[in-house]
């Protein structure tokens, strides 16, 4: 008999200790999960797991009402992060903008932020030109340990403007306070909606323009659609709208482009000329490390990237980063850069030149710097 009660208070202490035993890792369970919640990682979490799981914590805790009462006043939240990560159906930013086309406010630029960085709209964009050495300046930027920046053309404010903020925040790589995000697409700067959509979703971003002699910068446009479509008209059938008469196509991209001024005069309806750096994309490849200077005073960063880090590649006729640390070989610029142009009529380029000439100097004087290529 004595045997039987000792058992069965043994059996209750351990049935006690068992249950305590329990509560104790929920607990820890659930704290760990809090504390990761609030560290950001829940955000790396599937969807449908996070939500699952963020029902059950619910239910455990009983913040059900509590939640619902946030989603009504989501602002009350102690810091911008949690305001965010609240927000109902934050899987779109409609909610958000204001205006036509889905614009966003101006200076309005939400992070999605963890332990590793933000990602946010660029404060910076290589707006133009094609062929005028935007990728030779993203590459020597992408140098600089401050500068952080896609490596494809987004082209949302061209292309994929109805894709919406969200997708094109995400695109950007993540950053820390002290980095810079980038991005360039250079049909920006020729684009008749780009710079009202942009200012709609900043005023305050750099913008920097490559630009190169008009003439050449044709030539090289041409040159490059040539090697993709090799039974493309002569350059010269293309430039000339009447061969006869010697007037110009300006409907032809390749000429069209070239035209800075009058593109030009679109953005400053929107932006001040402050807010432009103007690179020239002939000195990007005589002196790469006296651009990159001005280019890296302009967006208020450390001269990091210096001549100690270009050496000019004769072959190319550009020039190359020094190999760097742990690399085998030096880093040029792609196959496609520096081709060799066809033969065209030095005619041909002597009426392009006299045609571009009005609008070079109008440019000069809106920019207050004399490019040099008349």
């Amino acid at each position: 008999m004595g045997c039987s009660k000792w058992r069965a208070v043994f059996n209750f202490g351990h049935l006690k200790a068992q249950s305590k035993l329990s509560v104790f890792l929920t607990m820890i369970i659930i704290f760990t999960y809090l504390f990761y919640c609030l560290s950001g990682y829940c955000e790396s979490l599937p969807r449908p797991v996070y939500d699952q799981q963020k029902t059950f914590i619910n239910k455990i805790l009983g913040l059900n009402d509590g939640l619902k009462q946030q989603k009504l006043d989501p602002h009350k939240h102690s810091s911008p992060g949690s305001v965010v990560r609240e927000l109902p159906g934050f899987d779109s930013v409609d909610s958000l903008l204001q205006g036509n086309d889905n614009e966003l406010r101006p200076d309005n630029n939400i992070s999605i932020a963890n332990n590793f960085g933000s990602k946010t709209f660029p404060q910076a964009i290589i707006i133009g030109v094609k062929k005028g050495g935007t990728r030779a300046l993203l590459e020597f930027l992408r140098i600089h340990p401050d500068v952080r920046a896609v490596g494809a053309e987004p082209h949302f404010f061209d292309r994929f403007y109805d894709n919406g903020l969200e997708w094109y925040r995400n695109l950007m790589p993540r950053t820390l306070e002290s980095q810079i995000t980038m991005e360039k697409t250079p049909s920006y700067f020729v684009t008749k909606e780009a710079p009202r959509r942009l200012f709609a979703l900043s005023r305050h971003t750099k913008l920097i323009v490559v630009v190169r002699d008009p003439v050449t910068r044709a030539v090289s446009d041409y040159t490059q659609t040539l090697s993709k479509q090799p039974g493309l008209p002569s350059f010269q059938s293309l430039t000339f709208r009447n061969s006869t008469t010697g007037l110009i196509d300006t409907s032809w991209s390749a000429v069209r482009i070239g035209i800075y001024a009058k593109h030009l005069e679109n953005w400053l309806r929107y932006f001040p000329l402050s807010k432009f750096l103007f690179v020239s994309g002939e000195r990007l490849v005589t002196d790469p490390a006296g651009e990159m200077g001005r280019v890296q005073d302009f967006l208020g960063l450390k001269r990091v990237v210096t001549d100690k880090h270009f050496y000019f590649n004769q072959t190319k006729g550009f020039p190359c980063l020094k190999k760097p640390e742990g690399s085998s070989r030096p880093r040029c610029l792609g196959k496609s850069k520096g081709r060799p142009h066809p033969q065209i009529s030095p005619e041909v380029l002597l009426r392009l030149r006299e045609f571009y000439r009005p609008f070079n100097m109008k440019f000069y004087q809106m920019t207050g710097h004399d490019f040099g290529w008349d």
